[in-house]
């Protein structure tokens, strides 16, 4: 049986025919989900993919934290259903409290598109298991709302407890607090991070690289041998 996996829409969502195509490439069924229904179609992992949902009026990820749909996902991600936030996804995931922390702008103030280099520093996520733990990966990058904030007791404990999933290298370039570019929750289930996987996984269309591949298969081989 093929795995399942929903990509939600909201208004402005840029990336979602990117991540279901990723999704598709991995070898699962990708499954549109719209912002508006409650029914997530039984699938079994839902990717909350990047963009500017709602034009990121108010503050980014804001807004969509109260779609419809953000009910169900909050509700089955706290039991156990696997989500991946893929940056104004990442943004959404910490305005619904399902990752600890923030985002503010930029420090610098401007629009950011680049092939970040990163370290996964956290290989044992329902999304990351097909990396490997001080692997070195290079991702796109695009966000002008990418500078994750959080208190000195959240950074604290997300370090002690292994919950930084990807770490910035070389260059820092929103102002990420720790350099942190990814984290995931103390359950491994759900992940947000910044840059953006969908757009490096095949060798002849964006990046030129296929580092964020693992990302789907990760998951893909979760669910299959779950």
């Amino acid at each position: 049986m093929t795995a399942r996996i929903g990509v939600v829409t909201f208004p402005g969502s840029l990336d979602d025919r990117d991540t279901q195509r990723a999704i598709r490439l991995a070898g699962a069924e990708p499954v549109a989900l719209w912002h508006k229904d409650k029914d997530l179609k039984q699938v079994d992992a839902v990717v909350l993919p990047g963009g500017f949902s709602y034009g990121d009026y108010l503050r980014a990820g804001a807004i969509s934290r109260f779609s419809p749909v953000m009910e169900t996902v909050i509700e089955q991600a706290k039991a156990g259903l696997p989500v991946l936030g893929i940056c104004n996804g990442f943004q959404v995931l910490t305005e619904a409290h399902l990752l600890p922390g923030g985002m503010l702008g930029n420090d610098h103030l401007h629009f950011i598109c680049r092939d970040q280099k990163l370290r996964v520093e956290n290989a044992e996520t329902a999304w990351t298991s097909d990396y490997s733990e001080g692997q070195e990966i290079h991702i796109p990058l695009k966000n002008m709302d990418g500078r994750y904030v959080a208190d000195q007791y959240t950074l604290d404990k997300l370090e002690a407890e292994g919950r930084v999933a990807f770490r910035y290298l070389d260059f820092n370039p929103n102002g990420s607090l720790n350099d942190i570019a990814g984290i995931t929750n103390e359950a491994g289930n759900v992940v947000g991070l910044m840059p953006h996987p969908e757009h490096a996984v095949e060798p002849l269309i964006g990046s030129g690289r296929t580092d964020g591949l693992p990302f789907f298969t990760s998951i893909l081989k979760k669910l299959v041998n779950a």
